[in-house]
């Protein structure tokens, strides 16, 4: 029975596989550290290939440079040995909500969310650190005190004297956030759908970066605007006596599939009897090209009804030709002069019908391009605080954004059903915003929202209000703006099913002991002490979600228990996983189990009551459920 990896994908191995596929003869193999033999890139042999193209040497070329990219980008692609433990005391309808709150490091998160996310996020929104050079990790007002970071990323010494600090004295001031964002960036882009976006806030310290390393990320050809956000009214006591009263937010896309809309006034359409149920408009019908170019279009089209003449535009041809007018007269696309009397027309026109234009434009039917310029409904930073202080009965943030700006960049760029991923979480506003729309247009939308426990100073009134961390009030504004939001749309039909709550995961080292992952490296007199691959104080359900992580399954699916065979087992979507984590497992239990012919299964290695009982799952299976894929930790 094969076992499951718990651990992240190498993206550097995943990187070699796709370059085989397209050039078997490039990847060879090679002895790493340890003596084993893994797969390699022979990269003269890809420069031959690539000759043509190639950029070999010494050579200048245009792009962006810094010292620590190519480390940033080994960061991004080597695995983590980490998992995902749920909370529950602290989620609101855990068994059913779809919404999911990491806590953790962003850049765990997004490894450990790779395989089960990977092509599914419609929309990004994240308000990263602005680079300040304050002492802080984030410029949001509630950033971490760097305290807590610095001790637990080792970057003070035994005496607590600070080894590492991002400073504008600093050399390397602007490469630190530039290799900060760059490995999160590109993690971050395998998530998102093909016709995904991401919006990212920033002010004009790094926003001239930003725009490059997304030029490098998503490729320069997916930029597709950059938004200016009003944050404040006027200052008069400003650097150059000039206030600087906007931000940004660049967006990119994914891929050229991405088109953003917004409901719109649309095309008029119209209804008449002799066409019943079914709406059409009118269009021109001629094309500004002259008689050379399109001889067969410059003709004089004559009504069949009455017989009166329509001379070709001297200066233009008519959009059909003389052959093909009486086909699309018969079938009703040609509207002359009288043919309504409530249509004022003096030569004839092209009928377009509704149907054929929602089949046509499909999603994006009635909607209209997106404009950089918000709407006055999108607020300012004065809002964004205002919000908190109604939610909190206290200004617990200075400056934060307002939930409708980023309820606006939803509207216009997802869709009823879409996940929005925000993987600088802060006060947990894009949530809001998700909640918001939800209960206004009857959508669905999935947030998973991921948040650094920073640390809150002891100044603050988060502390005074007993807020420790910033991953703390980020939850708890979920709960009241999830509670406040059915309450003043009670009587709203449906609100009942308004999906308000949200799993808690917690980023913590693997359940499985190292043993786990390097058996061949444990002594003889050592083997009594790993009797368990699992660390003691984790819980079955810490295991189920690890072993989700490692299969690729929806983190938000419902989980229940049942008992067969007198052993818990946990059901993920009914039938999606069975997994039983107890011990002495007995064949008449794995029949009993084989009989639900769940999609996956899974035991732990140790669980069985004999070595005859563990041999013998795979081909219980195979029997009675030949589906099922079986694997054990």
């Amino acid at each position: 029975m094969d076992k499951l990896k718990m651990h992240t994908t190498d993206l550097t191995d995943e990187n070699i596989k796709k370059l085989a596929e397209l050039f078997p003869n490039c990847v060879t193999e090679s002895r790493g550290d340890d003596g084993k033999l893994k797969k390699a890139v022979d990269f003269d042999q890809l420069r031959q290939e690539l000759s043509t193209s190639v950029v070999d040497g010494p050579r200048e070329r245009y792009q962006l440079n810094w010292p620590g990219k190519k480390e940033a980008l080994l960061t991004a692609n080597a695995p983590i040995a980490k998992t995902l433990r749920p909370c529950r005391e602290e989620s609101v309808d855990f068994d059913t909500t779809k919404n999911l709150f990491i806590e953790g490091d962003n850049l765990d998160a997004l490894k450990l969310l790779q395989e089960t996310y990977l092509n599914k996020v419609k929309m990004i929104y994240i308000d990263p650190p602005y680079n300040t050079g304050n002492d802080f990790i984030y410029d949001d007002d509630f950033k971490e005190d760097t305290e807590a970071y610095f001790q637990r990323s080792n970057q003070k010494d035994e005496m607590g004297n600070r080894m590492v600090v991002n400073t504008d004295s600093n050399g390397r001031f602007h490469s630190d956030w530039l290799s900060m964002m760059y490995s999160r960036l590109k993690l971050a882009r395998n998530l998102l759908k093909d016709n995904g976006v991401i919006f990212i806030s920033i002010d004009d310290g790094e926003v001239h970066n930003l725009r490059k390393v997304c030029d490098d990320v998503f490729g320069s050809e997916n930029f597709v605007a950059q938004f200016p956000w009003r944050k404040r009214t006027a200052k008069s006591d400003v650097p150059f006596g000039v206030s600087q009263d906007y931000e940004w937010i660049q967006c990119f896309a994914k891929s050229t599939q991405f088109i953003a809309s917004v409901e719109g006034k649309g095309r008029k359409y119209y209804e008449s009897d002799d066409l019943p149920n079914r709406p059409w408009r009118i269009h021109d019908l001629t094309k500004q090209t002259n008689a050379s170019e399109r001889p067969n279009s410059f003709f004089s089209m004559i009504n069949p009804k009455n017989g009166k003449e329509y001379p070709a535009n001297p200066n233009a041809t008519w959009r059909i030709t003389k052959d093909t007018f009486q086909e699309y007269y018969d079938a009703g696309r040609i509207v002359f002069p009288g043919d309504y009397d409530f249509l004022k027309i003096s030569r004839p026109v092209f009928r377009y019908f509704k149907e054929d234009d929602m089949k046509k434009d499909g999603e994006l039917f009635g909607k209209v391009a997106v404009s950089t310029k918000f709407p006055e409904s999108v607020g300012m930073s004065q809002d964004g605080t205002k919000e908190i202080t109604s939610l909190f009965e206290a200004r617990l943030f200075s400056f934060p954004k307002p939930s409708s700006l980023i309820k606006f960049l939803t509207q216009t760029n997802t869709t009823e059903n879409d996940i929005i991923l925000d993987f600088f979480a802060g006060s947990a506003t894009t949530a809001h915003a998700v909640l918001q729309l939800n209960v206004e247009d009857g959508g669905n939308r999935k947030f998973i929202m991921v948040q650094l426990p920073e640390t809150c100073d002891e100044k603050s009134e988060a502390f005074k209000a007993g807020y420790k961390t910033i991953a703390e009030i980020g939850k708890e504004r979920i709960r009241r703006a999830g509670k406040k939001i059915k309450e003043e749309n009670s009587d709203k039909e449906g609100i009942e099913n308004l999906d308000i709550g949200f799993r808690v995961l917690k980023v913590d080292s693997s359940n499985m002991k190292d043993v786990y992952y390097s058996p061949d490296t444990v002594n003889q007199d050592d083997l009594f002490d790993y009797a368990s691959n699992i660390h003691e104080d984790r819980t079955p359900e810490d295991l189920l979600f690890q072993v989700l992580l490692d299969w690729g399954v929806d983190l938000s699916l419902p989980v229940t228990q049942e008992t067969i065979g007198g052993k818990t087992v946990f059901f993920v979507d009914k039938n999606a996983l069975a997994a039983c984590f107890e011990p002495d497992i007995s064949e008449d239990m794995v029949k009993e189990l084989a009989a639900r012919k769940p999609l996956r299964a899974v035991f732990r290695d140790s669980g069985f009551a004999s070595d005859s009982v563990k041999i013998n799952v795979e081909q219980i299976f195979k029997l009675i459920s030949p589906g099922t894929e079986v694997k054990a930790i």
